[in-house]
């Protein structure tokens, strides 16, 4: 019993002085998941296991996904903030890392899951020769991820029929109309997205089909004219010749 009253006071004592640095933050993290979104302001603050005692400066760093940031003198010791102002797109996932200077294993550290809609709610006007090709192309980078739906005169573009074809790789979402034709492919085109947290949104395309435009390769054209140019000057200068030769004096 003494054997093991022993064992527990050593345990007790060695657990006093383990070392460890805290991480708070504004808005409030869940865990070590801090959830905000664009253009708003957040607060890290760092602090040793010791709080803010001058008599026992420990020396705090800073990392952004490994990369040190660097901090002003009065920033280091003890306690240490950052505030990350705006937020952007490219904050999303990253990681910010507390720890102590003198032992990098006595760290703290906050992802950032950074909210954001895609960058829609737009008309365009596409004009397109019959018997063209044709791209429409949406930008859906969102957070959290969205869903797309092509639409067609406020109808579900049916794929399968149309010369239609699609590709989404989470950033951009294409629609490519192959060999148009007015009476198929002209019309009102909507790219519609669907997010859990922003809702429905979505860009329009007005497609107009023209008439197919007949167009002279102009390379060969100018070709074909300076040839006939300079047949004309030479037979105008040949003919001249022979005249001067006829109406020269003997």
């Amino acid at each position: 019993m003494k054997v093991l009253v022993g064992v527990s006071l050593l345990l007790l004592c060695f657990v006093s002085r383990v070392k460890a640095v805290t991480v708070e933050s504004c808005p409030l993290a869940t865990g070590s998941l801090l959830r905000t979104e664009v253009e708003k302001t957040v607060t890290l603050t760092c602090m040793t296991d010791e709080g803010i005692d001058p008599s026992n400066q420990k020396e705090l760093q800073w990392f952004r996904n490994g990369a040190r940031v660097n901090l002003t003198e009065e920033n280091r010791l003890y306690q240490s903030s950052l505030c990350v102002q705006p937020v952007t797109k490219e904050d999303n996932g990253v990681v910010f890392t507390c720890q102590l200077k003198g032992d990098a294993t006595v760290n703290s550290s906050i992802e950032f899951d950074v909210q954001y809609p895609p960058d829609l709610n737009d008309t365009k006007e596409v004009f397109v020769e019959e018997t063209s090709d044709v791209v429409l192309s949406c930008d859906v980078r969102a957070n959290p991820p969205v869903t797309v739906t092509w639409k067609k005169d406020g109808e579900v573009l049916d794929l399968i029929s149309g010369s239609y074809k699609t590709t989404n790789n989470g950033i951009t979402a294409l629609l490519l109309i192959t060999t148009a034709k007015r009476d198929v492919h002209q019309g009102t085109y909507i790219c519609e997205v669907n997010s859990s947290v922003y809702g429905i949104m979505g860009r329009t395309f007005i497609i107009m089909v023209e008439d197919k435009v007949l167009r002279f390769p102009l390379g060969p054209t100018i070709a074909g004219v300076v040839v006939v140019l300079c047949t004309i000057v030479f037979a105008i200068i040949s003919r001249r010749n022979k005249i001067i030769k006829c109406i020269k004096p003997n």
